[in-house]
């Protein structure tokens, strides 16, 4: 019991640490600061991993600490990097309609359909290209993430429509940004119709939020 007293101390430093919040200065809300929870995450597995692959006469104390360490630098890298790019993204998109969403290590970019394409077309709009300008310049500067370009519509009109039309509008975003020098293999673009929705299909509003294209970049280390 007293080793593992003296193996959760440290760790249990790191994990305070990442709990830690900080000022989002573009919405005034509070927010998870994502390098250091990407550094504790990365601690938390790299002492396990230390402990689990250790050999010779090098304590298993000393392995998790010497794991967290190389853990956290590497967590606290991929978060910092993914920082920097929110807070481009952030300022880029003010005024644009855009939303820019952090979820981990990820950014979500959700373009509703009256900032990107008119009804019923899978034609970009001139603010839709203005924005799409301002996030290739910043995808090209931070070329170590994947682009997932998602299309997704509301439920009015055949299923199969529908599952074209976004699979068009996904193909147009992700087209655009290698028009503007976003590498092709970083791109993925999916067109979902109707099937994931985020608001009720049976209001106009609701339908409004559903008509939308997400763009997700994911850090391409994290992928392995």
């Amino acid at each position: 019991m007293r080793r593992i007293h003296r193996l959760f101390t440290p760790l249990a430093a790191v994990v305070f640490v990442a709990g830690c919040a900080t000022s989002d200065p573009y919405g005034g809300e509070t927010q998870r600061n994502k390098t250091l929870t990407g550094a504790g995450i990365g601690a938390a597995i790299g002492a396990a991993t230390g402990v689990l692959t250790g050999e010779g006469s090098t304590s298993r104390r000393d392995r998790a600490l010497i794991g967290a360490a190389v853990g956290a630098a590497a967590g606290g890298g991929i978060g910092a990097y993914m920082d920097r790019q929110e807070q481009q993204l952030r300022e880029r998109m003010q005024g644009t309609g855009i939303e820019v969403d952090r979820q981990g290590d990820e950014i979500v970019l959700n373009m509703p359909s009256s900032v990107t394409f008119g009804f019923d077309s899978s034609e970009l709009t001139p603010s839709a290209r203005s924005a799409l300008n301002d996030v290739a310049m910043v995808l090209t500067e931070y070329p170590e993430t994947t682009v997932n370009i998602a299309g997704h519509t509301d439920s009015t009109g055949a299923a199969d429509y529908n599952q074209r039309l976004s699979e068009r509008r996904a193909e147009t975003v992700g087209t655009y940004l290698m028009q503007n020098g976003v590498q092709r293999q970083r791109l993925s673009m999916r067109g979902y119709g109707f099937s994931q929705p985020v608001a009720s299909n049976d209001t106009e509003q609701g339908r409004a939020q559903n008509r939308r294209v997400e763009i997700t970049l994911t850090p391409m280390q994290q992928q392995g």
